[in-house]
């Protein structure tokens, strides 16, 4: 805890301070360094058918006979005939009426068999989702985590001394369940304050940015005091923390083309 305020209170800073004496420390155990920074990349990198029918045919039908019993002189085997005709076309007529409403039927039940199968496949997409999601924060809970935890020691022990790459594991031999507590409330803190717009998310995560390296030298420290000693030794610090990631915006893409 005295290494920890000895630093607080060297809270004066500047970038290339910060990176000559990280590639100091980098420079006098490089290997290791290397394949811890490696691990640390790992964890960081998450219709409807219309019906066109011949209908309006039964009414034309209907007064073209009219109409010639009216005007034409006919014998009886003329209104027979007459008779037979509209006979026939009352019996087109209901059989379009039939094969409407068969189709129309056949419709509807596509229509409905559609509509539930998205609604079913919609509840399929959104419990794998929710599954997903739940299992990805379980693991990122309890496994990467502590793994970050461990990175954020062996480089802060690599400051003065070369550091073990053993280190990386620290957080599952040393009160693991309280540093998972604390990580975990951490993240859930950030994710709350990002859906306000992401921008108070990334404050809060500044804020927030000291907390694994206090609890990789104290393990036992409480939420709130842990939470409250990253606050304290990130105010004023937020911003130059900001430029200083962006200052290695030019290693990020020459990492694109690289590989």
């Amino acid at each position: 805890m005295s290494r920890l305020k000895n630093e607080e209170e060297k809270i004066m800073w500047t970038r290339k301070q910060l990176k000559e004496r990280g590639k100091k420390a980098f420079a006098a155990n490089y290997w290791k360094c290397l394949l811890v920074a490696l691990i640390f990349a790992m964890i960081a990198g998450g219709g409807g058918s219309g019906y066109s029918g011949g209908g309006g045919r039964s009414g034309a039908g209907a007064f073209g006979t009219a109409a010639e019993v009216e005007t034409v002189e006919g014998t009886d085997a003329d209104t027979d005939e007459d008779a037979n005709d509209e006979a026939d076309d009352n019996e087109v007529t209901y059989q379009g009426d039939v094969e409407f409403a068969q189709n129309f039927s056949d419709s509807a039940a596509q229509k409905g068999v559609k509509v539930a199968a998205l609604i079913i496949g919609g509840i399929v997409v959104v419990v794998i989702v929710l599954l997903v999601f739940v299992i990805a924060s379980v693991v990122s809970a309890f496994v990467l985590n502590p793994f970050e935890l461990g990175c954020c020691r062996f480089f802060y022990r690599n400051l003065d001394e070369p550091a073990k790459v053993s280190n990386v594991a620290y957080a599952f031999d040393n009160n693991y369940m309280n540093l998972v507590k604390n990580l975990f409330f951490r993240d859930l803190y950030v994710m709350i304050w990002s859906l306000l717009f992401i921008i108070p998310g990334i404050v809060k995560a500044y804020e927030y940015r000291m907390i694994p390296y206090i609890l990789q030298d104290n393990p036992n420290m409480s939420k709130d005091e842990v939470f409250a000693l990253s606050r304290k030794m990130m105010t004023g610090n937020k911003w130059k923390a900001f430029v200083l990631d962006l200052s290695f915006m030019g290693w990020h893409i020459l990492s694109l083309f690289t590989c």
